[in-house]
């Protein structure tokens, strides 16, 4: 457990769906994988790139975001619809950070190193920035890690695919920073599963305290229902080009 850790105000935070399979914004195209930018941190985060480069620009640029801005880029695992559009950015972006799990292929470091570009090979949990903080790498068969951000709240919790499992990985965040888990957003990797399997992952959520839902990318059209029905209005709907914000609320 992290027993110090630095809290974001929640009202500050501002997450943008820049890439994602489901429709989102009118002019935002969808394509399969995904990507969001974090804003309210100490430098804008850039959290997966997608997996097309030309579409990931695209979609920043109608959304008003210039690539020069991106401080960090967090890949939360190898998958090329998390990280195809990266060399594109980079062409935009010397100066960002690129933090990654430790288990990527040592040439994938050894090329950014060579292109100038900083990498952070990420294995245990970690801090990323002031109020920002990686699970580091979580599961056996496809490694990811997940992006966690304290709040007054609770923690926002980000994931690429959830491929350690989405329940094991809210647990870990809950573990980690030793704080209620307020929001889960991104891929849960839920598609194809039945829905009493499905019942038993929200219930999972559920004792765990999770407040509220926004699952995308892999998470399956099934899934998505099911979270909306149970958790009603703090089921949050995303897709590419959606414009996530908060507000203080009275309770927890």
């Amino acid at each position: 457990m992290m027993t110090r850790h630095q809290r974001i105000p929640i009202e500050k935070l501002r997450i943008t769906v820049v890439y994602d399979n489901n429709p989102g914004a009118p002019g935002i195209a969808p394509d399969w994988g995904f990507a969001c930018l974090i804003k309210g941190t100490p430098q804008p985060i850039l959290f997966d790139t997608g997996g097309d480069g030309s579409i990931l620009l695209g979609n920043l640029g109608r959304l008003g975001i210039a690539a020069a801005e991106i401080g960090v880029i967090f890949l939360s695992h190898f998958h090329g619809d998390h990280t195809g559009g990266l060399a594109q950015l980079l062409q935009k972006n010397k100066h960002a950070t690129v933090c990654h799990p430790a288990s990527f292929p040592a040439k994938f470091s050894a090329a950014l190193n060579r292109s100038g570009v900083r990498a952070q090979a990420l294995r245990s949990a970690a801090k990323i920035a002031d109020g920002v903080y990686s699970t580091g790498e979580l599961g056996t068969w496809i490694i990811e890690q997940s992006l966690m951000i304290p709040t007054e709240m609770g923690t926002i919790l980000i994931t690429g695919c959830a491929h350690p499992g989405i329940v094991k990985i809210v647990a870990a965040a809950r573990a980690i920073l030793g704080s209620n888990v307020y929001f889960v957003m991104g891929g849960f990797h839920l598609g194809g599963l039945g829905e009493n399997q499905l019942a038993e992952i929200i219930t999972g959520f559920k004792k765990l305290g999770v407040t509220s839902v926004g699952p995308c990318h892999c998470s399956g059209d099934t899934a998505r229902r099911l979270f909306k029905n149970a958790y009603g209005r703090d089921y949050v709907t995303i897709g590419a080009g959606s414009v996530i914000s908060f507000k203080r609320r009275d309770h927890v």
